[in-house]
């Protein structure tokens, strides 16, 4: 097959499957006999990042695979299509989620302990729809409480490969650069439609106390 028609169905596929494929789900695309192999699938993708390059959007490999998004630079324009506003994260949210995706597998006794205060169950119940978070298992101590860890679909979110590229947590002052396209709320009153707990005293403390946490588990 030639490259510019291989190139071009790589390209249709992931256009139209809104999600991540990897090598192996666009190989399958085609018959048996006429499989490219992944050498040439990963050079039509190569071309295709290429073409982006002056485009809207870009090719993007995550821990599920590749596929084709908007530029975040211009999701402040895009998100106007859409009447529903953006979910807003309390900073407790954002510090749990930080909290799991820095120590996993954690409890929420471990994540209460570290903040100084308790974990909403809100926060825990939205962070699993959306599949950000599981139980990975369960701790061998009175009670068996749940050990909880990051998914694949928390790296897809965050356009992650794997855990070793979040930034280092002493980079993420107030948490700006583990999405720049959540909307926080902030110190002038915007409140936060999370159902998650508000926002609890000493976050600043909690950054300074986890600058060396390491990611210990891998998300799946």
């Amino acid at each position: 097959m030639e490259a510019e028609r291989l190139r071009m169905i790589i390209e249709g596929a992931l256009l139209a499957a809104g999600r991540p494929l990897d090598l192996a789900q666009l190989d399958a695309l085609f018959d048996p006999l006429e499989q490219p192999g992944h050498a040439a699938i990963r050079a039509a993708l190569d071309a295709i990042a290429a073409a982006s390059a002056e485009r809207a959007w870009e090719l993007r490999q995550t821990a599920s695979g590749y596929r084709l998004q908007v530029r975040a630079e211009l999701a402040s324009w895009i998100g106007r299509l859409w009447e529903e506003k953006p979910r807003r994260y309390s900073r407790s949210f954002l510090e749990t989620l930080v909290l799991i995706a820095y120590r996993q597998p954690v409890t929420r006794g471990d994540i209460e302990a570290v903040r100084g205060v308790a974990v909403s169950s809100d926060t825990i119940k939205i962070l699993q729809e959306r599949e950000w978070i599981r139980v990975v298992g369960h701790r061998d101590v009175p009670g068996r409480p749940a050990l909880y860890a990051t998914t694949r679909q928390f790296l897809d979110y965050f356009n992650l490969e794997s855990l070793e590229q979040l930034p280092p947590l002493s980079e993420l002052k107030d948490f700006e650069l583990l999405e720049p396209q959540l909307e926080l709320a902030t110190a002038t009153g915007s409140p936060a439609t999370d159902p998650a707990a508000a926002e609890a005293p000493g976050a600043d403390s909690l950054v300074a106390d986890q600058r060396s946490a390491p990611a210990t588990a891998p998300a799946s």
